[in-house]
């Protein structure tokens, strides 16, 4: 009995240490890693709108607002907008949507010029399985968002080529691309909604 105590003592100590250890790593590298994610999340939204020099965060209130006018299910759907700006005039909208895939949920930025035109589409964090919903991340995938129009909805296809507002569906993977799809969907919402 003296055994398992002492035992059970020895590795409640080892595992307060790690504990310990774990804990003031965290602490020592917090900031670099939230200003690594800012650094990420800014490339990004420069590759989905590169006409804009730089981006202003629209207020929460405003996204949370116009989500419920639209009647969204999930009023978090829309994570972030950001407003890009060139030369002090808005050129167009940068939109974080969170849809649910197959392997969960999905991170999507969506860019879109104040013309009503995509201008591109990365996914910025996934769950999706590799080899089939990762495909999600192929630049070819992802150019296929490129100069939509956010006049209406974009619809998924499994076969044929597709025209305009229309997506190739990712072979094997129809539900990620159609939960891509339904995130890019919501930010043309946004879009329309903000520029009524």
């Amino acid at each position: 009995m003296r055994e398992i105590g002492r035992l059970s003592l020895v590795l409640f100590i080892i595992s307060g240490i790690a504990a310990l250890l774990l804990g003031a790593t965290n602490y020592v590298t917090k900031d670099v890693i939230a200003e690594q994610i800012r650094l990420e999340n800014e490339k990004a939204r420069m590759e989905v709108l590169g006409d804009a020099e730089e981006f202003q965060q629209l207020d929460e209130d405003l996204i949370s607002a116009a989500a419920q006018s639209l009647g969204f299910d999930n009023l978090e759907v829309i994570e972030e907008v950001y407003e890009g700006i060139s030369a002090g005039q808005a050129v167009g909208y940068t939109f974080k949507s969170v849809p649910r895939a197959y392997g969960g949920e999905i991170t999507v930025l969506t860019g879109i010029s104040i013309d009503g035109t995509v201008t591109g589409m990365r996914i910025v964090s996934h769950t999706e399985t590799p080899g089939l919903g990762a495909k999600a991340t192929d630049g070819s995938f992802m150019a296929q968002f490129e100069n939509q129009s956010a006049t209406s909805p974009l619809q998924v296809i499994k076969s044929g080529t597709p025209g305009q507002n229309e997506i190739s569906a990712i072979t094997g993977a129809t539900i990620t691309t159609e939960a891509i799809a339904q995130g890019v969907n919501y930010s043309i919402e946004m879009f329309n909604e903000l520029n009524k």
